[in-house]
């Protein structure tokens, strides 16, 4: 921008406060968003319209006086911008049930295996659950914050909508975005082709004397899942986040119920503050992606009816999860000691109490699945089915929100492809802990940081600047540690040889 096209700016600057300050200043011609109340975030759009053109390029205030039809702040675009960051307003959810939604994701099926990782890393995997926590809850707040500019005039305006979005602006649409949306739909596939994984093993597990095989399992438990491709609506997906978090209570009640049983055996002198280098790496990057909910965090913000409890509920759903996870691994390990296995509900004595325990899993794992799948189905749609000039194949939805035939299908595909995932790959966990090192360390660690120091750099404090460069330096360095170890126990797995070289 030239010293003219900055000083034409400015004086438009002055003029609009002006005009604001002015006793003639009528609000409702200017298009703001009405004041609902003095402590909620005013979203309003008058940058947009004034300075960005519909691609999103920079456009002087020259230009605009070259062009008075594309610059008026009178005209009704502002409405469609609206419509095109808000959505349908059939869709909008409350804070509770964002708040289910970011619960389902961060109170996932890796439950079950903390008490393993206290095994590991004793008192060190308490404390990582409670930092990770706080971690990600902050980088999920300044991811969203990213989706924000401010207007001449203070406001905070929501100019983007997506991660992929706040990638284009920092690193450009030809590398950033692909490379952020493609690191988004791996682990978005590869937590649904665990979801399927899980079922089948479970299942298994608490009828092993059937004879049917794992395949044969995991086809049996993909079948009802083929009912996710007719979802359209996140607010259904809302309702299935809700009662997966129901079973997600009662499995971990029934567990806690037991342990309490045995609170006289407890064995307080098996936690130890010591760290298996070998497997503890591993299982910082379970604990890191059982933490990853900023895929889904744009969404869920602009599908909110009032955005300015956003945060408050970021806030309650990470520190109910760190409590619980914290409390509930060290119980559980408390109880078992050291002869505590992979997945605690192995650990019940009783096997009647254990096929009970396993069916909810299998039935959490199933209403688990949705969310991931709704995000992916996004994501694909969003990059490949927008129509014509925008992407290369049509819109999968008609005008009633219908589904069309080819955009059906393609969703039962997706569908049988995370189960032939399930059914092919060897060593899923161990391929998912080396992959998710590196896209969950990135999703949820240094990416939020980076986009926000690029995004923010003048307007935040120094406080927050080198927290912000502290997280992706951990990030960077728990990332590079997990995938050399996920990439050692792999390579070991292949050859039969359990991840530790000590148990040659």
């Amino acid at each position: 921008m030239s010293w003219r096209e900055r000083l034409a700016y400015l004086a438009l600057n002055v003029k609009l406060q002006w005009r604001y300050r002015s006793p003639e200043y009528n609000e409702e011609k200017l298009g703001f968003a009405k004041w609902q109340s003095q402590s909620q975030i005013i979203e309003s759009h008058p940058m947009k319209n004034r300075l960005f053109n519909h691609t999103g390029k920079n456009k002087s205030p020259s230009e605009h006086a070259e062009n008075p039809g594309e610059f008026s702040p009178f005209q009704d675009d502002l409405e469609v911008e609206e419509a095109e960051i808000c959505g349908d307003p059939r869709d909008k959810i409350t804070e509770w049930q964002a708040g289910w939604n970011v619960t389902n994701a961060i109170q996932g099926m890796f439950i079950v295996s903390f008490p393993f990782t206290v095994l590991q890393g004793g008192y060190w995997a308490v404390v990582a659950m409670v930092l990770v926590a706080y971690i990600c809850c902050h980088t999920g707040n300044i991811l969203v914050d990213c989706l924000y500019d401010l207007d001449p005039m203070g406001h905070r305006v929501r100019v983007r909508s997506s991660y992929v979005e706040i990638a284009t602006a920092v690193w450009g649409a030809r590398y950033g975005a692909r490379i952020v949306h493609c690191a988004q739909l791996i682990e978005l596939l590869m937590t649904c082709i665990l979801y399927v994984l899980l079922c089948g093993d479970l299942i298994q597990g608490s009828f092993p004397n059937t004879p049917f095989s794992l395949t044969s399992w995991i086809l049996m438990c993909t079948t009802p899942l083929l009912a996710c491709a007719f979802l359209t609506s996140l607010r259904r997906v809302s309702t299935l986040s809700m009662w997966c978090t129901v079973a997600h209570m009662l499995i971990n009640a029934i567990i806690l119920v037991y342990c309490f049983t045995k609170a006289g055996q407890w064995k307080w002198t098996d936690v130890q503050i010591r760290i298996d280098i070998w497997t503890f790496p591993i299982s910082l990057g379970i604990i890191v992606f059982s933490y990853t909910s900023q895929i889904f965090l744009p969404t869920l913000e602009g599908k909110m009816r009032d955005r300015s409890k956003f945060k408050c509920m970021m806030t309650w759903t990470h520190v109910v999860a760190a409590v619980f996870k914290a409390f509930f691994s060290y119980v559980g390990f408390l109880t078992w000691g050291l002869d505590t296995l992979e997945v605690v509900t192995n650990n019940l004595p009783y096997l009647s109490l254990k096929l009970i325990v396993n069916l909810i899993l299998v039935c959490k794992a199933m209403l688990s699945y949705p969310l991931p799948y709704f995000a992916s189905v996004e994501l694909l749609e969003s990059a490949f089915f927008k129509g014509k000039p925008s992407t290369c194949f049509p819109p999968c939805l008609d005008d009633s929100r219908q589904l069309k035939w080819w955009g059906l299908s393609l969703r039962l595909a997706l569908v049988l492809f995370t189960c032939a995932m399930a059914i092919i790959v060897p060593h899923f966990a161990l391929l998912m802990a080396l992959i998710g090192s590196f896209t969950g360390t990135m999703l949820s660690f240094v990416w939020p940081c980076y986009f926000h120091l690029r995004l923010r750099w003048y307007v935040m404090s120094r406080t927050t600047r080198v927290l912000n460069i502290f997280i992706i330096l951990l990030g960077l360095a728990c990332g590079g540690i997990g995938i050399y170890y996920s990439a050692h126990a792999l390579t070991r797995a292949f050859q039969g040889l359990p991840p530790e070289p000590l148990h040659l």
